[in-house]
Formats: structure tokens, C-alpha cells, sequence
């Protein structure tokens, strides 16, 4: 099953689980629409089962893997805190809390249900820190789970890597580039906006290939420096142009970072964009205008990279070893730049965030291009 977003690599996660699976005699069963797939499906209904479960093998998986997305479909849920659930399963009463938002219910019974009815001797979940912290609940209950990380924001511990990190970073690094001419054209400040709700990698790393000045959540930067740095750089360049990347979580001294909308399943409300903000308080400052643009979405959408597709790959055959061998409670990782299986991560710590000391200038607001040497080749270290 895959949860929470998309990004490119899935459908190679699936492909890989289902050819090794095939080779060893197992049945693999695709759960559509993420933990939806086990909290909404309802075994004595036909139209329910067909709706939620997908039979997989290599016929239909054989060309999967050449596009984006994910053929399971996916949903952000959580059914440890479902606010709205079928009336089938609200029949059994499961247990409800009250919170100041009004009741959430657990119906992991169901789910546990579900998954004997099925005669699922393994799971295998794709899914980013949110997704993955309720595969954590599911190895406590005794269900035998093998995780994958994905992400675009690169962000889940234990591992140094998440799928559908290079290709978001790769595509922004595009789209920076072609906008170079534009904003260069009409001598402005380019601002752009990416995903990262607590941590910056994706902002820190598109600023590292394209030699440009970030913004990230792990550190607070002064507004009155980050304008002053960007107006003076600009002034500098013969173009008379300049260019910077904001995390969606990033905020400087006295900001507070705006939210909107419904919480979803896991208690994230949207956040207004930054770049919008940035480029108010440079026009409160000065006589220059700014284009912003969103790159969010985007960096998600269409067929995977190289390393995506071939991490993706591998991720996917390490998950079967672990299945194989009748493991529990790992997930396939990069650690110190080498495949494994760690431990899903605690849901307590939260997501691994920017180690702020060794990769990001707190001067120049910059990554921090020096002592590299016997680093990973993604720079970081699991945490």
C-alpha cells in the first residue's frame, strides 16, 4: 500500500515487490487508497472489495514502473484519529476521544480485522513519516510490517534517503534554471517555494546546485539580513538579478507561519505561501519587484529520475528480503551510503530535520559547501 503523497518511484516500489514476490510463490495484493484501503473496506460487500483490493502480478505490473505516480492510489489517513467513518464499521463502536476539534476514532480493530480476512501474512508500506508511524502502531499489535520511506522532503529518520527526493530536487533545479531568463529579463528577484513543513532539505539542496541563497525551517533567519543580502547580491550581478529558495516552513524573526484549512488526518493544515510574504515585506523595503512561483506540486508529478528509479528499485528487493526472511518492524534505508534495513522510525521523535551546524550558513544563508569529505554521497547521516 502506499499513503500519504505521490512521488515518482512508487510504481517501481510495486513492480520490484511483485516480480521478487512471484519468484517465491507469494500472492501479492495491491490495498488501494493508502490505510483507507483497511479502515473503508467492507470484506461481505463485493462492490467494497473490488473497490479497495487489486490483485497484482506481473501482467499487469510489467510496465508500471515507467511512469510516476502510484497505481494503488493513496489517501492521508490515520486510523488511529479518523473523524468520519463508515457507518459498518461505526456499528461495532470503536473506541472515540474527544479533542477540541470534536471526536476521533481508532478503528485499528477493523484494520486488524481486515488484514486476518485477507490472509496477509506480510504488509508492505510506502509512505512518509505520517504513513509509516501507523505501520509503527501495527508491528506493536503484532501485524508483521516492512516499511519503504518516500518522500519528497527527504525527511523520514533512520535512513539518508527517501524515494522521490532526487526528482523533485532534480526538477526544481529545471525550473530555476529556466526562470533564470525571465527573471533576468526583468531584472527582479526570483522567489521560489517548495514542500518541506518541518525540515529543509529540498530548499537546501536545489540552493546547492544552483548557487543560490535558501531559506529552511530549522533556522530562523533575520528579514531585514535576508533582504539586505539579496538586494546587495543583486546589485552585484551584472544581470542585476537575483534568486532564492524558501522551504513552505520557513519563517523569519517575528513571523509566524500562516495556516488554513481542515487539519488532515495526521493534523497538518495548509500553509500560506512564504514567497508571497517574502516578496511583500522586499517591496516594503525597496523599489524592487519580485516574481514568485510555486514549485510545489510540480516537483511530485511525472516518471521518476535515475536514482529514484534505481533506489526505488532496490528499496523494493530489500523489503522482500525482509519479507523472505519473515522480519518485522525494519525498513528498507540508505545508511552511511549503504543499503539496509532499520528500524521504522519512533512516530515520537517526529521528522529527521537539517543538521543546521555542518550544512547550512547561518551568515550567508547559504548551504554550507565545506567539509564534505568522507560524507555519504546525500551528505547526511541518518537519524
Amino acid at each position: 500500500m502506499t499513503g500519504g503523497g505521490d512521488v515518482p518511484g512508487l510504481n517501481s516500489v510495486i513492480k520490484e515487490v511483485v516480480y521478487r514476490g512471484s519468484e517465491n510463490e507469494c500472492d501479492v495484493i495491491g490495498i488501494r487508497r493508502g490505510w483507507e484501503g483497511l479502515t473503508h473496506l467492507n470484506l461481505d460487500d463485493p462492490l467494497s472489495e473490488e473497490h479497495y483490493i487489486m490483485p497484482l502480478d506481473r501482467s499487469n505490473t510489467r510496465t508500471i514502473d515507467r511512469y510516476g505516480g502510484t497505481i494503488l492510489h493513496s489517501s492521508r489517513t490515520n486510523p488511529s484519529k479518523m473523524k468520519k467513518i463508515p457507518e459498518f464499521v461505526a456499528a461495532q463502536n470503536p473506541p472515540q476521544t474527544q479533542t477540541k476539534t470534536g471526536v476521533t476514532y481508532d478503528v485499528s480493530k477493523q484494520v486488524l480485522a481486515n488484514l486476518e480476512k485477507l490472509k496477509i501474512d506480510h504488509l508492505v508500506a510506502i509512505g512518509g513519516d505520517d504513513t509509516l508511524s501507523y505501520a509503527a502502531r501495527l508491528d506493536s499489535l503484532g501485524v508483521k510490517v516492512v516499511a519503504i520511506p518516500k518522500t519528497m522532503d527527504n525527511d523520514v529518520r533512520n535512513t539518508e534517503y527517501c524515494i522521490g527526493f532526487s526528482t523533485a530536487v532534480t526538477r526544481a533545479m529545471d525550473a530555476i534554471q529556466r526562470q533564470r531568463t525571465t527573471v533576468g529579463s526583468h531584472e527582479r528577484v526570483g522567489i521560489f517555494r517548495v514542500f518541506g513543513r518541518d525540515a529543509g532539505f529540498t530548499a537546501l539542496y536545489t540552493a546547492y546546485v544552483t548557487s543560490i541563497r535558501c531559506v529552511i525551517p530549522e533556522f530562523t533567519v533575520n528579514l531585514d539580513k535576508l533582504v539586505e543580502l539579496l538586494l546587495s547580491e543583486k546589485r552585484a550581478m551584472s544581470s542585476n538579478y537575483v534568486l532564492c529558495i524558501l522551504s513552505e516552513g520557513a519563517k523569519w524573526e517575528g513571523y509566524t507561519v500562516q495556516e488554513y484549512g481542515e487539519p488532515d488526518a495526521f493534523g497538518h493544515r495548509r500553509k500560506a505561501s512564504i514567497g508571497e510574504a517574502l516578496a511583500m515585506e522586499i517591496g516594503k523595503r525597496s523599489d524592487e519587484e519580485c516574481i514568485v512561483s510555486d514549485l510545489t506540486y510540480d516537483l511530485r508529478s511525472g516518471e521518476p529520475d535515475f536514482a529514484d528509479k534505481l533506489i526505488a528499485a532496490t528499496f523494493g528487493n530489500i523489503a522482500m528480503d525482509a519479507v523472505l526472511a519473515g522480519k518485522s518492524g525494519l525498513m528498507a534505508a540508505l545508511v552511511h551510503g549503504c543499503y539496509t534495513l532499520a528500524p521504522i522510525p519512533d512516530p515520537a521523535l517526529g521528522p529527521r530535520k537539517v543538521d543546521i551546524a555542518t550544512m547550512y550558513n547561518t551568515d550567508r544563508y547559504r548551504p554550507n559547501y565545506s567539509s564534505k569529505m568522507g560524507l555519504p554521497i546525500f551528505l547526511t547521516k541518518a537519524s
